[in-house]
């Protein structure tokens, strides 16, 4: 440990010292956890290296009483500054009014979750999602369980059981929390049969690897990285041909699975759900919560006969969404029945599709509400955001963020100060300043913004 960390370490009044000093209004208990926990976000902050200056004792009570005023669930809403739209850290996608809308109105009271309001007798969950998911990517049936992992592990588990699957060894991708392609794969009770090279995979190598012991060919979208340069492989309807041939589903994992072509933003080519289906595959897998713009859930969509073999899982007890989830999906889904209400409803779609005028636009009003914030410097810069989510890894959208530094505080300060807000707000440090990237902040959010630099400069 360096001499100036042990040294700022030192500064930090002990928890004795700051309980004489809480306003003697608050039980003893509730005080002593209050200034405990305060104590060690703060030495964490300094041995992580992102606090670097000396602690005073004012401050540190101020934050005590902060925290004891708030009485705040653990899990809060948060200002996202950071200009990545889908961030996991953050909650990823934010929910439409009309998923909100519709999720208060069934998840408040008693549903017909699992009751045909026709019949009067009991039905099934999924089935409210049938009709929807049908106009929208022309497949047979829909499972929903509660993340995509979830649901690659259930076809798995389902269709290839002590059976081998087919994977080209450019699609052996790790995603976020160390979920792992050849992992899920043995998990459900599959063998993984690799074919091809990393790099360039063929028809005849899916060809050579097949055997009576096969039990699937699996197709794996790398939405979060990419191999450019000598690659080749083959295409999905010669593989769906293949695979039919030869009586195999052909499974797709989708990750981000995309519902409109996003090329008129200006993003590289991505394959729809729909698209993929038309070209021959029997099951697709995809998230909720990344570029769909719902509720974090894994979607299956592909063939009837497959999906009623999983119904029968039972894996899918274990891995299935309540009526939550399943209220703000329905929800989101209805809204891409136009394409024109998705692309201004959807806050996901919203973010992604602003301009860099519309983000220079919002940053120059923010601006003006900050600019009389006395010891606060406001800048306007053009700068970069990203999408986020294991999505379009290599393309970045050109943005505009509000740059804020002050020699009262150090850029790492002002940033745990804004983290600790009323409403945290989470910024970006660079170049010695924290950015608030516009594509990422609502209209709303600004007075927020606002309130909370006044009541940290005051």
């Amino acid at each position: 440990m360096s001499k100036e960390i042990q040294n700022i370490l030192a500064s930090l009044p002990s928890v004795d010292v700051l309980l004489k000093q809480i306003d003697p209004i608050y039980p003893h208990g509730k005080a002593k956890e209050a200034t405990q926990q305060v104590v060690a976000r703060l030495r964490e902050s300094v041995v992580d290296g992102t606090r670097k200056t000396v602690i005073d004792q004012k401050e540190v009570i101020a934050m005590i009483h902060k925290q004891l005023e708030e009485k705040q669930f653990s899990l809060r809403r948060v200002i996202n500054g950071t200009g990545t739209v889908i961030h996991t850290n953050l909650g990823r996608s934010s929910l439409s009014e009309k998923a909100q809308e519709q999720l208060l109105a069934t998840s408040l009271h008693y549903s017909n979750l699992e009751l045909d309001l026709e019949s009067g007798k009991r039905g099934s969950r999924y089935s409210h999602l049938v009709s929807i998911v049908k106009k929208l990517t022309g497949a047979e049936d829909v499972l929903v369980v509660n993340n995509n992992a979830a649901a690659v592990l259930l076809v798995l588990s389902t269709l290839v059981q002590e059976k081998e699957v087919l994977v080209s060894r450019g699609e052996l991708v790790e995603i976020g929390g160390a979920f792992r392609i050849p992992d899920v794969i043995t998990s459900s009770g599959g063998t993984i049969v690799e074919v091809g090279t990393t790099n360039k995979t063929h028809l005849a190598d899916y060809e050579k690897a097949l055997n009576e012991e096969t039990g699937a060919i699996l197709k794996v979208h790398t939405s979060n990285y990419r191999i450019v340069g000598f690659t080749e492989c083959p295409k999905l309807e010669k593989l769906a041909e293949l695979a039919h041939e030869n009586n195999l589903p052909l499974i797709n994992d989708l990750g981000s699975g995309l519902l409109l072509d996003m090329r008129p933003f200006g993003l590289p080519y991505e394959p729809t759900v729909k698209e993929v289906l038309d070209q021959g595959c029997d099951i697709v897998t995809f998230s909720g919560d990344k570029l769909l713009g719902g509720p974090q859930a894994g979607i299956i969509v592909g063939k009837r006969e497959y999906i009623e073999k999983m119904k029968k899982n039972q894996l899918l007890r274990a891995l299935r969404i309540d009526k939550m989830t399943l209220s703000a999906l329905e929800a989101t889904l209805s809204l891409y029945l136009d394409e024109k209400e998705a692309l201004k409803s959807v806050p996901t779609l919203q973010m992604i599709g602003l301009s860099e005028e519309d983000c220079l636009g919002k940053a120059a009003e923010l601006a003006a509400m900050l600019q009389f914030i006395t010891e606060l410097s406001v800048k306007i810069e053009k700068d970069s955001s990203k999408i986020g989510g294991g999505s379009y890894p290599e393309h970045l959208l050109p943005t505009y963020a509000v740059v804020l530094s002050s020699e009262r505080f150090a850029a790492d300060v002002l940033q745990e100060k804004l983290r600790f807000a009323a409403t945290p707000i989470i910024s970006r440090v660079k170049n010695d300043c924290n950015f608030l990237d516009m594509r990422t902040i609502a209209l709303d959010e600004f007075p927020l913004i606002q309130e909370s630099l006044q009541e940290i400069f005051k």
